[in-house]
């Protein structure tokens, strides 16, 4: 009996969030599992903020994933893992890009991007898992790689080897595309 896992991906429009969570669904799938996934828009065309549940056990009734339910968040920027930090069970870990990408409110001056945000995670005892993705995906060949370098580190925390991710990517990603974001992703694994 396979316990469910939840899985958050949460984002700024345009960073792939929506590949990523097709990628781990995927993946998810290949291993027998019952995956059920949800795609939540703000305005992601505009930089707004993307929320992807992806769900997965032996049965899984409904994509959403309630207040205190999550297992994993995967965010793809620092001021969305706080925004959605309350979804995480306790015991459950957030995986973060260290990058800052200033929303709205803080480009026109009508806010100010809070300090420390981070380490106000940790303080609350939130396990925070965080890597600097941009500079990685550069390394691997472009920035636009920073969801594979997150689903590389998400991939640490699941069972499945690294064959199993790699020919999920070949299956998903465009194939001019798959070495880099393979490059991609085993740099997020083995940061």
């Amino acid at each position: 009996m396979m316990k469910n896992t939840n899985i958050m991906i949460v984002g700024v429009g345009g960073q792939g969030s929506l590949l990523a969570s097709k990628l781990l669904g995927h993946v998810l799938i290949k291993q027998g599992c019952d995956v059920k996934v949800s795609e939540v828009h703000g305005m992601s065309q505009r930089g707004g903020s993307v929320v992807t549940y992806v769900r997965c056990g032996d049965k899984v009734y409904s994509p959403i994933i309630s207040e205190g339910e999550a297992d994993f968040i995967v965010s793809f920027e620092k001021l969305e893992a706080a925004r959605h930090a309350s979804m995480l069970k306790i015991g459950g870990a957030v995986i973060v890009n260290t990058q800052q990408i200033d929303p709205m409110p803080v480009i026109t001056g009508a806010a100010v991007y809070p300090e420390n945000v981070l380490e106000e995670l940790k303080s609350k005892g939130v396990k925070v898992d965080e890597l600097d993705a941009l500079s990685l995906a550069k390394e691997a060949g472009s920035i636009k790689a920073v969801n594979l370098v997150l689903m590389g580190r998400l991939s640490r925390y699941f069972p499945y080897g690294e064959d199993v991710w790699l020919s999920a990517i070949e299956e998903t990603v465009a194939p001019k595309f798959v070495e880099m974001n393979k490059k991609a992703f085993l740099l997020g694994k083995n940061a």
